[in-house]
């Protein structure tokens, strides 16, 4: 379940992706606008979608009134997050009342979820395009340009989408995305993506690389390997033999340069390996962050979600993390109020999160999926209000971690790859520490610029945010 976020309970992340390139009115001969919401992965496919839509004759516009198609690529992990599409949807329609030539299309994991109900139900849509799909895409638009409802929806066995590549939407230069590897094969029962994504399958590690290579050489700085289960990454080079697991190709990646930081999402406990670990800890350019899901603290709970670890294998491979990359963050997604959760299951919840002292979590109370193994075999009998007060109760503590791990890194200095400049103030620079901590800091008469490493001692923090100076 990959998420991106500032804040540590949000229960859906969305945004609007757009292109970072001076828009080039007469290059394209028509314009689409897209809004991607939930997990990096869906962001990282939007940049292929562009890609996609580039070789067509489609321009990227920020104005959804400038375009000639409206794409939102959608996420069905939580109910929030399709009633947010939902609402966006229906403001959309309004304009393409005014606009009869508007095109809208939804992509992604709810166009998978929904496709019926969405073109012939509530007739939000002209098109409709799951996530191994979007190759059908120029089709599918000259289908509805013609008036009729254009779908696909089938979902592929081998599509990683590996020769192509994508457009950086919005980007700041300095980070992107990578993705690894799609679908998933973990049957975790509150989870839809085995449904919307497929079955897991490895991209190429010399397509990974090449493409990680071309970004370093443009300026990035820092790629974040994406896979719902990038632990579980595995390709043979036909070529060579060699079989490529995911710490030889974090290896691969991270001997492009010294200078490029290489980052990765998202780990299951079950599959994340030594190996991983002790390649982490020899180059300085991995980055010692792990974001590690733990869902729930007791292993009752972990059981009927079908997560195939137990608490005490989880606590384990914390301590296994801490003993051989010590000063690694960590973070985790934690669901309050599973099915027949009691208040003992809650308490271990709490104290796994105690124990693993989390630099932030991802928090959200139990959202039941129509399709997944739970929908189909549990009840939801926690009432929400019980869900919301645990729920209270874990944001509670994490604020309480969260503040106390910033406060250990009072007094120590950090190499912080400079992103960009401070939301708050443009005399400040804002970047992340290999532990992947935020950290601003004042701006000095020199020659830094977004893209620099800096030295950066910390002198003050809030729970969010580490305040420091150059040294």
């Amino acid at each position: 379940m990959l998420e991106i976020a500032e804040k540590v309970h949000d229960e859906t992340r969305q945004g609007e992706a757009f292109a970072p390139f001076k828009e080039e009115v007469n290059v394209y001969r028509k314009k689409f606008y897209i809004e991607s919401y939930g997990c990096a992965m869906n962001f990282s496919d939007s940049e292929i979608i562009a890609s996609i839509l580039n070789k067509e004759g489609f321009g990227a516009t920020r104005n959804f009134e400038d375009a000639d198609l409206i794409f939102l690529n959608t996420c069905s992990i939580r109910e929030k997050a399709e009633q947010t599409v939902r609402k966006r949807l229906t403001e959309f329609r309004k304009v393409k009342e005014a606009r009869p030539g508007l095109l809208i299309g939804v992509l992604g994991c709810m166009a998978e979820r929904l496709k019926s109900k969405l073109l012939e139900e509530e007739k939000l849509v002209d098109i409709v395009v799951g996530p191994d799909a979007y190759r059908s895409l120029p089709g599918l638009i000259e289908e509805a340009e013609t008036g009729q409802k254009a779908v696909n929806v089938l979902l592929s066995r081998d599509e990683t989408y590996a020769d192509i590549s994508p457009v950086r939407l919005d980007s700041n230069g300095i980070t992107a995305f990578i993705s690894i590897m799609r679908g998933c094969n973990n049957m975790c029962s509150f989870c839809v993506v085995p449904f919307t994504r497929g079955r897991e399958r490895s991209r190429d590690a010399v397509s990974i690389v090449n493409e990680a290579r071309d970004l370093f050489s443009r300026g990035f700085k820092e790629v974040t390997l994406l896979g719902q289960n990038v632990d579980s990454y595995y390709w043979v080079n036909e070529t060579t033999n060699e079989t490529i697991t995911f710490a030889r190709l974090m290896e691969m990646v991270a001997l492009i340069d010294p200078s490029l930081r290489v980052r990765f999402s998202t780990s299951h406990p079950k599959d994340i390996t030594g190996e991983v670990l002790h390649t982490m800890a020899k180059y300085e350019n991995i980055c010692n962050y792990i974001h590690l899901p733990v869902q729930s603290g007791s292993t009752r709970i972990l059981q009927l979600m079908n997560r195939t670890y137990t608490r005490e294998w989880y606590m384990a491979k914390v301590k296994q993390i801490k003993e051989i990359v010590p000063d690694c963050g960590i973070s985790a997604d934690i669901i309050a109020g599973f099915c027949t959760e009691t208040e003992e299951d809650h308490r271990d919840t709490l104290s796994i999160m105690e124990y693993s002292q989390y630099d932030m979590s991802y928090m959200f109370f139990y959202s039941e999926r129509p399709g997944t193994l739970a929908a189909r075999r549990y009840t939801d009998d926690i009432p929400e209000d019980v869900k919301k007060r645990r729920l209270q109760e874990i944001v509670e503590l994490q604020n309480r971690l969260s503040l106390e791990s910033n406060k250990k890194d009072i007094g120590k200095t950090f190499k912080v790859l400079i992103e960009g400049n401070s939301k708050k103030n443009t005399t400040e620079w804002k970047g992340r520490s290999s532990q992947n901590k935020v950290i601003v800091f004042p701006k000095l008469n020199n020659d830094l610029k977004p893209g620099d490493y800096a030295w950066v001692k910390v002198n003050d923090c809030t729970q969010a945010t580490l305040l420091g100076e150059i040294i």
